[in-house]
């Protein structure tokens, strides 16, 4: 199985490009160099053939011709044409020899040639036998003086080149065979280069994905100076800029978490008395004048407001740190539920169809915050009626809260989980701190789970809540959404 899922991208790897294209340029130059070789053997061949030829030719001619009586009649060129080799013919004006071995093809055009010049010409022609040579040769005979003039006899000697072709093809094949033997010479020759060529860009792609999967510490060993060499540097530089960035990023992210943490912790105190002093004002409300007892009232909502703020800002970096731990005990999730909106009075607003005896291992508190947060977003932002329905397998809890309002704005469902993130830009202060769904979303994670929303078809807004039924303690570690940094 291995093999067939690694062959593909072999197939379609660089190496597999480098091999070929190492092939096609050794296919290219041996065939270059056999036909090359096939054309240079075949020329110098038929050359030394020709001159061989002309040469023997000639000899016999200049041998014989002094011995001849002139003009000669047609026993004397029959003679004559018996005498020299290549199946020869011999003519003087309009008489031809008429030996019967004889069997030259005379063309009109060489025949021109010869008795235009007074030099040997030759032409090549086509045979049922195999390709011939014909050599056409004039008789000069000698006058006193070393004068020579032409004696009106033409010589034409067939040269049979069947011999001279076999022995150049038999070179063309020997060329090759030589190039077929040194194909796969050139296959191992291409994947060693493809090696030593391809081994740099393994490198990369594997500290790249080293990098990738968060190990800042991934580097490239420098080689030579050529360019891969120089791609190496490059990554290196950038891996040290980026562990630099990310590491001063930390930093500032841990010491904003810090601080958070520290005003947060801060001021719970001073909040602390501050909401005792305004339990008392608040019960004095009725006796005060109107004017007074709006400003106690507007102090009241504020001063919970801030108190509901800290004490998410103080879960928010429990969370951040990852000391936010479980308590899991078994409950019944129906009844939890219940009993989360019986304390916010929202039992009468909300619509439940709560299934008895749905029972798991979680965190009460968590699953309070929950579903106080999702119920209490949809009563805020939704309209009635509100919905929570309970579901449950073997293995998972599922908690689905609808309202019928207008939904959430297509653009903003990603960022619902956002702190303090508001999908109406236009609304005004109130009295959620902006952070209740991002608790209510690291809460479900801490139990293994998690939150989805989107919009329900016929309008409104869906939460659905899904939990293990068994939370088991290795969950304490929170798993943390990038974007929540």
């Amino acid at each position: 199985m291995r093999i067939r899922m690694r062959l593909p991208g072999w197939r379609g790897g660089l190496r597999a490009r480098l091999v070929i294209a190492f092939i096609l340029v050794t296919l290219a130059a041996i065939a270059s160099a056999a036909t090359a070789g096939y054309i240079s053997a075949r020329n110098s061949l038929l050359a030394a053939d020709q001159d061989r030829a002309i040469r023997d030719l000639r000899q016999r001619v200049t041998a014989l011709a002094p011995e001849l009586q002139y003009p000669p009649d047609q026993e004397t060129l029959n003679a004559f044409a018996a005498q020299l080799p290549g199946n020869a013919t011999v003519t003087y004006r309009d008489l031809q020899s008429t030996t019967e071995s004889a069997h030259v093809i005379i063309n009109p055009e060489l025949r021109d040639a010869v008795r235009d010049h007074t030099r040997v010409q030759v032409q090549y022609v086509s045979t049922p036998t195999g390709p011939e040579l014909v050599i056409g040769m004039p008789v000069t005979i000698w006058q006193p003086g070393d004068a020579s003039q032409p004696s009106g006899l033409e010589v034409y000697s067939g040269h049979d080149l069947a011999p001279t072709y076999q022995q150049v093809q038999v070179q063309s094949r020997t060329a090759w065979l030589v190039g077929a033997v040194a194909v796969p010479f050139a296959i191992l020759v291409g994947l060693l280069s493809s090696n030593g060529v391809l081994r740099p860009v393994r490198d990369l792609r594997h500290a790249t994905r080293r990098l990738s999967a968060g190990d800042l510490t991934a580097r490239l060993r420098v080689r030579g100076t050529d360019e891969l060499a120089d791609l190496a540097h490059t990554f290196n530089e950038t891996a040290d800029e980026l562990e630099r960035t990310i590491a001063e990023l930390q930093r500032l992210e841990e010491d904003a978490r810090r601080f958070v943490a520290d005003v947060s912790h801060e001021l719970r105190t001073p909040l602390s008395a501050m909401l005792a002093v305004t339990d008392v004002l608040e019960a004095d409300v009725p006796r005060m004048p109107d004017d007074a007892a709006r400003s106690a009232g507007l102090l009241v909502r504020e001063t919970r407001r801030l108190t509901r703020l800290v004490e998410d800002l103080m879960e928010v970096s429990r969370f951040d740190a990852g000391t936010a731990s479980l308590i899991l005990e078994e409950v019944d999730v129906g009844e939890a539920i219940r009993a989360t909106l019986v304390a916010r009075n929202w039992d009468d607003t909300v619509d439940l169809d709560l299934p008895r005896d749905v029972r798991a291992q979680v965190d009460r508190r968590r699953l309070d915050v929950i579903i106080a947060n999702l119920v209490g977003n949809a009563l805020r932002h939704g309209r009635p009626p509100v919905t929570v329905v309970l579901h449950a397998d073997r293995d998972w809890i599922e908690v689905v809260v609808n309202d019928h309002g207008d939904g959430i704005p297509d653009d903003a469902l990603p960022h619902v989980f956002d702190r303090f993130f508001k999908a109406d830009t236009a609304r005004g202060r109130s009295e959620s701190s902006g952070l209740g769904l991002a608790i209510a979303q690291q809460n479900a994670r801490i139990h293994g789970g998690d939150i989805e929303v989107g919009n329900v078809p016929g309008g409104g807004a869906r939460f659905v809540v899904r939990l293990r039924r068994n939370a088991d303690q290795n969950l304490n570690e929170v798993q943390h959404d990038p974007d929540d940094q």
